[in-house]
């Protein structure tokens, strides 16, 4: 009976650790890692002991028994990897991480940033002995994405955040929540009270289409969109109009799907999430029936990883069809173009709503004189380079759909960081290994950009909190020259703790894992509902 590894993964390799017989690939230091969509069992050497599953933060791993019906294709998936990967060659792996031996007296380090790259980051500084970490973060709340980018139908993956509980309850480990860097406190006053400064401040901002009509009010932003549905405090009081038929969302990434889902998902369904009550409100009268997602390329081209079109291929009272194949594609040439042609296969119920997985099409331009009433779509054709590049070339013809809401999801990008260089073509700090200089450090998406999963993290923030602790090793930190003053206004673990506690109780009383909080205010009081309980 093996155990199979589900689209809930988030890859951070905990499982490949605890496994005794080292049947989960790809495993840090192999290729692959930190790149492919998930990890995989090889059901030929699991041995049935469950390590796994005790390990993994987000229960993706399930005995094949398990398995629901939408989680059936997984075990033929996880079995596949290991036909063209086989790794004949393993031998069990214990794996214990190296602890460092440091100079004499304790090391402090600042770090900005309180989501998964900035968690995983003090997680591994505070492996060593007479290492102090303070992470700061703008907002009240820690966890960035984890807890504001997550879908909410997507609670397993979520559960990630009891992995960074155990990382922030360790000794040594403080919080300055709702301190924003640059405003509250400059770059030479962290450097002042540390010996170094990791910045993991992610990627906060969008990408632009740069086409005519995208100011059109109904042109949003995905990533405010996602920050809308998930209660995050700069975004949860906006008000998006649902009252159109179509939606149409430029991208056909993660975050595309995921807006796909929420836009068509039943209410009731989202009810027992922790979506936004102000979100939940405007779903439930909402018109959209179908959502129509544009790719430039083709289906073997497209950003959504097999997992989450697995999910998606699985929805029930929504058809997910598909549209713009081209002529030259075999459908047998990947599992997710294999899939892609499954669902182009199927026939429409009446009355479903609907997602489109458009491909092949690239907006021109959206119409209206204030509001969004139409895109016009450019067909598109591909070529293929002398170097392997696929490109998706204009064919000149041009079709309009009418829509009242029209999302951009075509990457995350970065804002410069005020005091470090910044590269405006990627979008990312420079640097080597995360040494931006000795004493300045990056880790997460400011580093390499808006790549990779939640465990990706892990072994990016490895990489850097090496660097630094070569530095410290070597003397090339300055010393502080004065101790971690608590900054006016900053809460920490206790008052995130209170927090949590509130939002908790409050989603106890209506069956859900919490209600939130949406604005800074209630998040602030009720943090500091737990000073006055100690005072």
């Amino acid at each position: 009976m093996p155990y199979v590894v589900t689209r809930s993964c988030c890859a951070d390799a905990s499982c490949v650790l605890a496994c005794p017989v080292n049947c989960i690939h790809p495993a840090p230091g192999e290729p692959g890692f930190g790149t492919t969509e998930m990890l995989y069992v090889d059901p030929r050497t699991c041995v049935d002991c469950g390590a796994c599953t005790t390990a993994c933060p987000v229960d993706a791993l399930k005995p094949h028994t398990a398995l629901g019906e939408g989680e059936l294709p997984f075990l033929e998936l996880n079995a596949a990897y290991y036909k063209q990967n086989p790794h004949d060659d393993r031998t069990p792996m214990y794996v214990v991480p190296r602890q460092r031996s440091l100079p004499a007296g304790e090391l402090s380090v600042a770090v900005i940033g309180a989501g998964p790259a900035g968690l995983f980051a003090a997680d591994e500084l505070l492996r060593h002995p007479g290492v102090r970490v303070t992470v700061y973060d703008r907002l009240p709340t820690p966890y960035g994405l984890a807890r504001a980018g997550v879908a909410p139908d997507h609670q397993d993956t979520k559960q990630v955040t009891e992995l960074f509980r155990t990382i922030e309850s360790q000794p040594g480990f403080t919080y300055r929540l709702g301190v924003e860097v640059g405003t509250h406190l400059t770059h030479t006053d962290l450097l002042r009270e540390h010996h170094a400064v990791i910045y993991a401040v992610g990627a906060a901002t969008d990408k632009r289409l740069g086409i005519e009509g995208e100011e059109l009010r109904g042109s949003v932003s995905a990533t405010d969109f996602v920050g809308w549905y998930n209660g995050h405090p700069d975004r949860a009081h906006d008000d998006h109009t649902l009252d159109t038929e179509r939606a149409v969302v430029i991208g056909n990434g993660n975050v595309a799907l995921d807006v796909a889902r929420i836009l068509t998902a039943d209410p009731d369904v989202l009810a027992r999430t922790d979506i936004s009550d102000r979100a939940l409100a405007a779903l439930r009268s909402s018109k959209i029936r179908e959502v129509v997602l544009l790719g430039r390329r083709g289906p073997a081209q497209a950003a959504f990883t097999l997992p989450e079109l697995l999910a998606l291929s699985t929805l029930k009272d929504v058809d997910v069809s598909v549209e713009g194949w081209p002529e030259d594609l075999q459908p047998e040439a990947t599992d997710k173009t294999r899939l892609l042609a499954q669902l182009a296969a199927r026939s429409p119920v009446h009355g479903r709503r609907r997602i489109v997985l458009r491909f092949l099409a690239s907006p021109a331009r959206l119409t209206g004189e204030a509001s969004v009433r139409a895109i016009e779509i450019t067909t598109t054709a591909l070529h293929t380079d002398e170097d392997g590049t696929v490109r998706a070339l204009p064919t000149g013809d041009t079709q309009t759909l009418e829509t009242g809401l029209v999302l951009r999801s075509v990457g995350y990008r970065a804002r410069p960081v005020p005091g470090l260089p910044f590269d405006e073509d990627s979008a990312t700090v420079p640097h080597e290994g995360g040494r931006v200089e000795p004493g300045v450090y990056v880790a997460g998406w400011i580093k390499r950009g808006p790549t990779g999963f939640i465990g990706t993290n892990k072994t990016c923030a490895h990489e850097t909190v090496e660097s630094l602790l070569d530095d410290f090793a070597a003397g090339r930190l300055t010393q502080p020259v004065s101790g971690v003053g608590m900054t006016a206004g900053a809460l920490g673990v206790d008052a995130w703790y209170a927090i949590d506690r509130a939002e908790r109780a409050a989603g106890e009383e209506q069956g859900r894992p919490r209600v939130k909080f949406t604005d800074t205010e209630s998040l602030r009081r009720a943090g500091q509902a737990a000073s006055a309980v100690r005072g």
